[in-house]
């Protein structure tokens, strides 16, 4: 079955940086567009960052353009998010996910269990 596991996540200061990383296995990884997504305390799911199977596309949320870097590596079946610049707006628990295709905003169903991103002096 789909298993996505994140890590990276901490305690870091405004303008600090993080990358988390999510080992894929259940499934043909480097067949499968992927995203992060996160949510902030009391607040629904927000899409963050997709990318296509073979990493050649990648697409941000407007609020993290130019701070957020989205990668893989497909023969180590891991998505990586670098984070720089991080803002204490960007306080989440963060989640990889698998999603259907690229342009995927629907529900996400397969995602990790998360892992938590605080920026704060």
């Amino acid at each position: 079955q789909v298993q996505l596991v994140e890590s990276g996540g901490g305690l870091v200061q405004p303008g600090g940086s993080l990358r988390l990383s999510c080992a894929a296995s259940g499934f043909t990884f480097y067949d499968s567009a992927m995203s992060w997504v996160r949510q902030a305390p009391g607040k629904g799911l927000e899409w963050v960052s997709s990318i296509s199977f073979a990493g050649g596309s990648t697409n941000y949320v407007d609020s993290v353009k130019g701070r957020f870097t989205i990668s893989r590596d497909n023969p180590k079946n891991t998505l990586y998010l670098q984070m720089n610049d991080l803002k204490p707006e960007d306080t989440a628990v963060y989640y990889c996910a698998k999603i259907p295709n690229y342009y995927w905003r629907g529900s996400y169903d397969y995602r990790g269990q998360g892992t938590q991103v605080t920026v704060s002096s």
